[in-house]
């Protein structure tokens, strides 16, 4: 499986959780598009990130926007969902890896991609695709960027793995945690009431029509 390392422990507990579950128990908001998926589906992601606003078709600035990221950090580039084209591919990834960053979610495309996932690098992406890029257009570095039509600002984290995406504002950290380990622990308990005999009807105060 490849999970994220991080210091700070509560995004390595995130991650644990799941995106489902956080995406749940912290109001149910801000959910990236499903169709932005992870390379590899045991991926397991959670980190802070660094935001990217790019020109569709060019990769100067992710070039740039990696000296300002670091460990435990994930690198989010908003490339307006412009697929015919990967600005990303193995040699990015194994500069992002040795920088110690956590991950990367584009929305756009990335080539590359058996190599990445060989790699054991965290990336979630729109798409796939081998077409070139340029290296003219300058990009903004850590200012709000939209992903798969949820804001997200430098700071912010993100958690990630097969189910999907889900953004947590920095300063709900402490709060979408303790909300998932408390829905984590009852779902614990209803699949325990389940193995008893227990129906999900009775557990969820559902009748029968």
């Amino acid at each position: 499986m490849t999970t994220t390392q991080t210091t700070d422990s509560r995004l390595s507990r995130l991650a644990a959780l799941g995106a489902a579950t956080v995406y749940e128990a912290n109001g149910q908001r801000d959910a990236i598009d499903p169709a932005i998926k992870p390379l590899d589906p045991k991926t397991r992601i959670a980190g802070r990130a660094v935001t990217l606003d790019l020109e569709p078709g060019d990769n100067w600035f992710i070039h740039v926007a990696l000296l300002e990221a670091g460990e435990g950090d994930i690198l989010v580039v908003d490339a307006k969902g412009y697929t015919q084209a990967g600005p990303w591919g193995d040699v990015l990834t194994l500069a992002a890896q040795e920088r110690g960053l956590a991950g990367l979610v584009i929305d756009g495309a990335v080539r590359d991609s058996q190599e990445i996932i060989s790699s054991g690098f965290p990336v979630f992406t729109r798409g796939v695709c081998i077409r070139k890029t340029t290296k003219v257009q300058k990009g903004r570095i850590n200012v709000p960027v939209t992903i798969g039509g949820v804001l997200v600002h430098p700071g912010d984290i993100l958690v990630g793995d097969a189910d999907g995406l889900v953004r947590v504002a920095a300063a709900d950290v402490d709060t979408a945690l303790t909300s998932s380990e408390h829905r984590e622990l009852k779902e614990e308990a209803m699949r325990a009431q389940i193995r008893e005999g227990a129906s999900t009807l009775e557990l969820l105060g559902l009748s029968r029509p």
